[in-house]
C-alpha cells in the first residue's frame, strides 16, 4: 500500500459497508505547495485548490462545470433597481469546522460576513496586515475599494453591501476565492492569545472538508465535514499529495499512488488516454498565457520597443514545441470562448527584419534584458522554460540579449508584481468568473499595478473603457466597450498574449462524478470512488 494510505489507516475507519469498516479516501496529485490556507491575500490557483475550495464557502457559488452563479451561505438575495443595493439573507444553521485547535460556540451569522471583507478594505482594520508583506490582491485588482460604500448588517442572518456606482461583475466577484468568508469568532479567539499568524496556517471555515494537517510541501490531509450544511460528502479523507514535476504526477496517477492529478505535461497526455485504467477529460480553457513587458522601464516603455520584441518571435513555432497540439495561437487576451471575444483583430506577424527596424528607428541597440520564465507547468503554459530558452534565440536573431531568471512559484510572483521589476515576465491567467472584467481589469487596470497587473501598464484610454463596461448591465453595450479595449491592447503591447490552451483532468477510473470547471478550479465536493 503507498505510504500516505497507509499513514491514513489508522484515521480512515469511518465508514462501513457490507460489513467491512474502510474510509473513502481520494488522493489530489497537485502541482505546487499552497502559499498558506487564507484564500484572502493569495492569487495561485493551488493555492485556492488548497484552502477555497476546500475548507471555505461564499455568500454565492458558481454552478459545477460552469460560470451560472448560484446561491450559497446566502439563500437568497436582491439587488435594487438602481444596482446599488445588495441585500443577502444569509442560510440559517451553517456550522463552521471543529478542529483541535477551535470550538464554535456559534453558527455563522452578518459579522463573519463583514468581517471577511471589511479585513480587505479597512486600513484600520486589526487583521488588514496581520501577516508580514501581506496584500489583498484580487480585492484591490477588482477595484473593490473603489466600489464599495458600506457592508452592514441588517439583522444576524441579513447583510446589505451598498456601492458608489453599479458594478455589473460584482455577484459573480463574490463568488470568486478572496470572497470566501470566515469566522469572526475564531479571529477574535487568535487576537485575543495574540497568535494571529495561526488564521493563515490553521485554517478554520464552513466547507465540506475540514483542515488536519499539513506536511510542508509534502502533503496536505482533510476530512470530510460530518455537520456540512450541503450534507457530508461521499469521500471521507482527502489528500493533497505536492508533486511538483509534471512527469512525475503522471507516474504515480499510473502506479495508483493518486487518483486525479492536475496539469499534465502535452507530451503525457497520448500516454495517460492509453492507459486502460485511467479516463482523461478535457475541455477548451478560459485561460491566456502571455508575457508582461514592464512598461515603465526603458526602453520598454516605447510602445515601438515593446512592438519589435513581439514581432521578433515566432509565435506559432512556440506554440507548436511547448502546447503540442494543446494550444492555439492568442491575438487577444481573453479567450475565444468568451464573449465579447473580437475576431477582427488582426495579430502581430512575426517579422524579424521588421523588429531590427523598429529597435534601430528607436536609437536601441546591444539591449539585455530578463526574461522570466516560471517554475510551475500550467495549461496556459505547460513549459515556461522552453518557452523562454525559444524566445531568447529569437531575441539573440534581432540583436537582443535575454537572461533567464525564475524563482518558486510564490517568489515569483511575488517578484514579478514589483513596479519596478525589470523585464519581460511569463504569466497567465484562468478566468475566475466568466466575466471579461476578470481578465481586463484584473490584469491590466490602473489599480491593478503592484497586485496583478505585471507590465505596470497604466492606459487612460484602456481604463476608460474597462472602467464604463462596468458600469452598464446590457452585453451589447459591454461587448462594445470590451471590444473597444482589445483594439486598445493590440495597439499599444503591453504584453505579449502568447496562447489559449486545452485543460486537460486525467484521473483513475475509480473516481466518480467529478466535473471539470472552467474556472480553473479544482472541486471535490461532488466526488466519489469505488473500492
Amino acid at each position: 500500500m503507498h505510504l500516505m494510505k497507509t499513514l491514513l489507516a489508522a484515521t480512515a475507519l469511518v465508514a462501513v459497508m457490507g460489513g467491512s469498516v474502510y474510509a473513502k479516501q481520494l488522493v489530489f496529485c497537485s502541482e505546487a505547495s499552497p502559499a498558506h490556507f487564507d484564500p484572502g491575500p493569495t492569487t495561485g490557483g493551488n493555492d485556492f485548490d488548497a484552502s477555497s475550495r476546500t475548507i471555505y464557502d461564499r455568500l454565492v457559488e458558481f454552478e459545477h462545470g460552469g460560470t451560472a452563479v448560484q446561491p450559497g451561505l446566502a439563500e437568497s438575495w436582491e439587488v435594487s433597481a438602481d444596482g446599488l443595493e445588495y441585500t443577502f439573507k444569509l442560510r440559517p444553521g451553517v456550522k463552521f469546522h471543529t478542529t483541535s485547535y477551535f470550538t464554535p460556540t456559534r453558527e455563522l451569522n452578518a459579522d463573519d460576513v463583514i468581517f471577511s471583507l471589511e479585513r480587505q478594505w479597512k486600513e484600520d482594520n486589526p487583521w488588514n496586515k496581520y501577516l508580514e508583506g501581506i496584500s489583498w490582491d484580487y480585492f484591490q485588482g477588482m477595484d473593490m475599494p473603489k466600489f464599495l460604500k458600506s457592508i452592514e448588517k441588517v439583522d444576524d442572518l441579513t447583510v446589505k453591501i451598498t456601492l458608489n456606482e453599479p458594478n455589473a461583475p460584482m455577484l459573480a466577484n463574490l463568488g470568486m476565492d478572496f470572497a470566501s468568508i470566515v469566522s469572526k469568532e475564531y479571529a477574535d479567539q487568535l487576537a485575543a492569545s495574540g497568535n494571529l499568524a495561526d488564521f493563515s496556517n490553521k485554517p478554520v471555515g464552513t466547507g465540506a472538508f475540514v483542515f488536519v494537517d499539513y506536511q510542508t510541501d509534502a502533503v496536505i490531509r482533510y476530512q470530510a465535514f460530518a455537520d456540512y450544511w450541503r450534507g457530508k460528502v461521499a469521500i471521507d479523507d482527502l489528500i493533497f499529495a505536492i508533486t511538483t514535476d509534471p512527469a512525475v504526477r503522471a507516474q504515480k496517477l499510473k502506479a495508483g499512488e493518486c487518483d486525479i492529478m492536475s496539469y499534465p505535461a502535452p507530451a503525457d497526455i497520448e500516454g495517460l488516454k492509453a492507459d486502460t485504467n485511467l479516463q482523461v477529460m478535457e475541455q477548451e480553457g478560459l485561460n491566456i498565457g502571455y508575457m508582461s513587458y514592464n512598461t515603465t522601464v526603458a526602453p520598454m516603455d516605447n510602445v515601438n520597443v515593446r512592438k519589435a520584441l513581439s514581432m521578433a518571435i515566432n509565435k506559432q513555432a512556440l506554440v507548436d514545441a511547448v502546447y503540442q497540439g494543446a494550444g492555439q495561437a492568442a491575438k487577444n487576451l481573453i479567450p475565444p470562448t468568451m464573449w465579447s471575444y473580437d475576431d477582427k483583430i488582426v495579430d502581430t506577424a512575426y517579422d524579424p527584419e521588421g523588429a531590427k527596424k523598429l529597435l534601430a528607428d528607436a536609437g536601441v541597440s546591444g539591449l539585455t534584458l530578463d526574461l522570466w520564465a516560471m517554475p510551475v507547468s500550467r495549461p496556459y503554459n505547460p513549459n515556461a522554460q522552453r518557452a523562454a530558452e525559444m524566445i531568447q534565440a529569437d531575441w539573440a536573431a534581432v540583436g537582443v540579449t535575454a537572461n533567464i531568471v525564475t524563482y518558486e512559484w510564490t517568489e515569483y510572483r511575488e517578484r514579478g508584481k514589483q513596479k519596478d521589476r525589470p523585464g519581460a515576465f511569463q504569466i497567465g491567467w484562468t478566468g475566475d468568473n466568466g466575466d471579461p472584467d476578470n481578465f481586463f481589469a484584473t490584469l491590466f487596470s490602473c489599480s491593478a499595478i503592484g497586485v496583478s497587473n505585471y507590465s505596470s501598464w497604466c492606459n487612460d484610454d484602456f481604463e476608460k473603457v474597462i472602467q464604463d463596461a462596468k458600469k452598464v448591465s446590457d452585453p451589447a453595450e459591454r461587448t462594445a466597450l470590451y471590444t473597444k479595449a482589445q483594439e486598445i491592447f493590440k495597439v499599444e503591447e503591453p504584453a505579449l498574449t502568447m496562447a489559449h490552451s486545452k485543460v486537460f483532468m486525467p484521473m483513475n477510473k475509480r473516481v466518480l462524478g467529478y466535473t471539470m470547471d472552467p474556472l480553473g478550479i479544482h472541486r471535490f465536493d461532488n466526488v466519489d470512488v469505488t473500492e
